[in-house]
């Protein structure tokens, strides 16, 4: 909110300049409402990185749970639920509980889960496929479910991870509010990293909840993202990666 305001101060009148409000308050005002529907009903990312604040973890996990239990029990009681009814009373705990210890826990840094890489003794020279790892995320523009299927392959440059490893990669970085994009893009992002190899591959196959249950309520759509590095873009190499997961075993 800008410009000036009025406000009564022990007895007198003065009137003062408004702060801009920070964090979203005043995009209501910058942004018409068929802007906001749109980059929503689009699902559109507006960076690689999640959008985090600077002082984004200087409350603890337990301050943050105290402070969403209150406010999501306001956003039930502007719903007109009675929250002295048994089943609704302790709703707004169990949700902060959800969103900070689950499925936002990919938020903080704290969580990232520790791998250890090995030498590949082996000396196994072709792609590691590891298919159908289940995924569970969160749409950052309705805050419904994300449900599908990542199936990642990388090439060893003299490393491995052990295979559960990657399944924890990608529940850390689905723990967020995400766009589908973007979530494909760092799970990839982070196994070159930890492999020190750009030959990695991730596709991602899931249906959006804000696509079945809302707006278009389409229940048979899904949606398929993939970002291939290094020996990936060749083509054959990219067919021989899809012909893997097109095997029913």
């Amino acid at each position: 909110m800008t410009g000036d305001y009025t406000m009564k101060v022990m007895g007198f009148f003065k009137t003062e300049t408004a702060k801009p409000r920070v964090n979203g308050n005043n995009f209501q005002q910058n942004k018409s409402a068929a802007t906001i529907d749109l980059i929503g009903d689009n699902h559109i990312a507006t960076s690689i990185e999640t959008p985090m604040r600077d002082d984004a973890f200087l409350l603890s996990d337990e301050q943050k749970m105290v402070l969403i239990e209150s406010k999501f029990r306001d956003i039930m009681d502007i719903l007109g639920l009675d929250l002295n009814d048994d089943s609704l009373n302790g709703t707004p705990h169990r949700v902060a509980k959800m969103f900070v210890k689950e499925i936002f826990s990919g938020l903080n840094p704290e969580n990232k889960p520790k791998i250890s890489v090995f030498e590949n003794k082996f000396n196994y020279g072709e792609m590691l496929v590891e298919k159908n790892v289940n995924l569970n995320s969160t749409c950052e523009h309705h805050f419904l479910p994300i449900v599908g299927k990542a199936h990642v392959a990388y090439i060893s440059s003299g490393q491995v991870i052990g295979l559960s490893k990657i399944n924890r990669v990608v529940d850390y970085f689905a723990r967020r509010p995400q766009v589908q994009e973007r979530l494909t893009v760092q799970i990839a992002n982070e196994l070159k990293r930890i492999l020190k190899t750009e030959d990695v591959a991730v596709v991602i196959d899931a249906k959006h909840l804000c696509v079945s249950s809302r707006g278009i309520q389409d229940e048979g759509s899904s949606t398929i993202t993939a970002e291939y590095g290094g020996a990936f873009k060749d083509q054959n190499r990219k067919e021989e990666f899809l012909k893997y997961l097109s095997l029913n075993v």
